[in-house]
């Protein structure tokens, strides 16, 4: 079977993490190598995947970054996973939830000619009510609303047109991923550069619905709806922290 990794970025994540482990250990399909990269976490992260890893069914393997950002984590965990035999990579995030069909849906689209594929997320269940599940749903619209229309995201350039991309539910070969150069390495937001890095390299981008990630709200909570409407319409985070807890 064709070498598949899950890469999973965490930093300061003890009180979520073990939920994302919990839902990566029941994927229908098991046939891949899961790491996690420790951003220097400074609380009890990089313990609670320790102690996932003695019983996991998946191979689990557990290796630290310590340049800041979500962006430097990822590029590093894919990197690794390349040049330990990846060939396939799929990547969620420390507060998420991959529903059970999510690395199945990953492999499929990616082994049907897919050279980058876009899952499609949900609000957490244990994280809001339906007003905020509501809310989450709105500001993802308007986001991949946004970034069909922006004028930066058209033109000559690109090979594929823009499609919404959460970098917690997507999954990309290897190839597509180095010829790209690779994901940002900066905080968030890195999605969107990353994204037409891609689109300027290949015209095998397809969104996947079937590849289902529960999001965590907690941004929602955090920044309210206008301010995280500008955080997903790639404007920062302002005076706020980047990466709310």
């Amino acid at each position: 079977m064709t070498a598949l990794w899950v890469v999973v970025p965490a930093y300061n994540e003890v009180t979520r993490i073990g939920a994302t482990l919990d839902a990566l250990a029941v994927q229908s399909d098991r046939e891949f190598t899961l790491l996690v990269v420790d951003n220097a976490s400074t609380d009890g992260t990089a313990d609670v995947v320790r102690r996932f890893a003695a019983w996991s069914p998946v191979p689990t393997l557990l290796i630290e970054e310590r340049q800041k950002g979500v962006g430097a984590a990822v590029d590093t965990g894919f990197r690794y996973a390349i040049a330990h035999g990846a060939t396939l990579i799929a990547r969620t995030d420390a507060d998420c939830l991959p529903r059970p069909g999510w690395v199945a849906a990953a492999r499929r689209a990616l082994t049907a000619g897919a050279a980058m594929a876009c899952g499609r997320i949900e609000a957490r269940r244990d994280e809001h009510g339906p007003l905020g599940r509501a809310g989450f749903r709105c500001v993802v619209t308007v986001a991949a609303t946004f970034g069909r229309l922006r004028p930066a995201h058209r033109g000559p350039g690109y090979r594929a047109p823009y499609r919404m991309h959460a970098g917690n539910n997507m999954a990309i070969t290897a190839r597509a991923y180095l010829a790209a150069g690779g994901m940002p390495r900066r905080p968030s937001p890195t999605d969107r550069e990353f994204l037409n890095r891609v689109r300027r390299v290949t015209d095998a981008i397809v969104h996947e619905r079937t590849m289902v990630v529960e999001n965590s709200t907690r941004r929602l909570r955090a920044y309210g709806l206008l301010r995280s409407a500008a955080w997903y319409l790639d404007r920062g985070s302002g005076q706020l922290s980047p990466d709310p807890r």
